[in-house]
């Protein structure tokens, strides 16, 4: 039986622990390009106790950008900017991965300029409204009907993912998680209503798993199955979508995933406890599981930490609880009281959510 607290194998990295930040967007790349800044470096230092981190989704081309001032790796000032943040995290004797997340139908044509257009599996609007300049107050505007995406361009995406991957190793991050999870591209070929092909990428089952599974397996041949992760949440409904059989659906999706992944993340989506046990038993590999069996289970923290020793998870991902406490693993591990978070801080793309939060060794007398 293990604990949160003992190592564990992650494809070639040995993790001190099994608590890992998940990815949260900040949106905090001011710089040339979209490009990571100083004030990263600093945010992800901080949290290098975490036995891996994972980045802030990352769009893996232009159009795949569905917020403002968040990061890429699709062009070489990108990918330097990353390179002080990953040699940081390393030099604090932590592990990071970056995630690669493409917004698919989930943005606007004035967010992403030069005359482009969201794409997504079919052309169907997804639900509620989306950012589309800085600063205070915000200015936002339904998000319109995506273009129907040909297979060209499909095809066209997957490498675009690939190359970013690649690009994602060379700024020196361990590895790579696809964000297929929150409602987002990779998802909206999974859905039931948001994926209306009638080609070979949608309808049945085996239709709408068709693009993740192509997907992983392209950016697993050109950085290795090992240094790669995927995360998905079954049944989760963001932006509207509607998954009507996620049990057959994600048995069938990871049934055809390469055994050699360097782990399956799984946002548990409250009410899908018995998937989530169901994957575990199917899903052979390194498991990393953010829990939320019920909504008061939200966010994820110390009241979930026994899911590693009953066997649930081999990983437990936090979120909310790492921007408002840099150092939660030692807090966990000790029992300390938690900073509560200011979700005001959270998306605002401002200092805050680092520097406002004291660690424990600040606050001894």
């Amino acid at each position: 039986m293990h604990t949160a607290f003992d190592p564990i194998t992650v494809g070639p990295l040995t993790l001190p622990n099994r608590i890992a930040m998940a990815p949260l967007t900040r949106r905090r790349a001011y710089g040339e390009s979209l490009s990571a800044t100083p004030l990263m470096v600093e945010y992800y230092r901080q949290r290098a106790t975490a036995g891996l981190l994972v980045a802030e989704a990352i769009q893996p081309n232009r159009v795949g950008q569905g917020y403002t001032d968040t990061p890429g790796l699709h062009d070489a000032r990108q990918v330097e900017s990353w390179r002080p943040i990953t040699q940081a995290v390393h030099e604090a004797g932590g592990r990071i991965y970056a995630q690669l997340m493409h917004a698919g139908r989930n943005s606007h044509p004035e967010l992403l300029g030069g005359g482009r257009h969201p794409l997504a599996p079919s052309a169907v609007a997804a639900d509620g409204e989306v950012r589309i300049h800085g600063g205070e107050p915000a200015v936002r505007k339904p998000f319109p009907v995506p273009r129907s995406m040909t297979t060209q361009e499909i095809a066209g995406t997957i490498a675009d993912f690939a190359d970013a991957a690649a690009n994602a190793i060379d700024a020196g991050f361990d590895g790579v998680e696809l964000h297929g999870a929150y409602g987002y591209l990779i998802q909206q070929f999974l859905s039931g209503n948001a994926n209306r092909r009638t080609d070979a990428y949608g309808g049945s089952i085996a239709g709408r798993v068709r693009f993740p599974v192509e997907l992983v397996e392209a950016v697993a041949a050109r950085i290795g199955a090992e240094r790669l992760a995927l995360r998905i949440s079954p049944g989760c409904p963001a932006f509207g979508l509607v998954e009507p059989d996620p049990h057959e659906l994600y048995l069938t999706l990871i049934d055809q995933l390469p055994p050699q992944l360097a782990y399956l993340h799984v946002f548990e989506f409250p009410g899908h406890r018995a998937l989530t046990v169901e994957l575990r038993r199917s899903w052979e590999g390194v498991y990393m599981l953010n829990p939320h069996e019920a909504p008061e289970d939200w966010p994820a923290g110390p009241r979930q930490l026994h899911l590693v020793d009953d066997g649930l998870a081999d990983i437990l991902s936090f979120g909310t609880h790492f921007i408002a406490n840099p150092d939660l693993v030692d807090r966990l591990r000790t029992g300390a009281p938690l900073n509560e978070a200011d979700p005001t801080t959270f998306y605002r793309g401002d200092h805050r959510g680092y520097t406002d939060y004291p660690t424990m060794a600040q606050t001894r007398p």
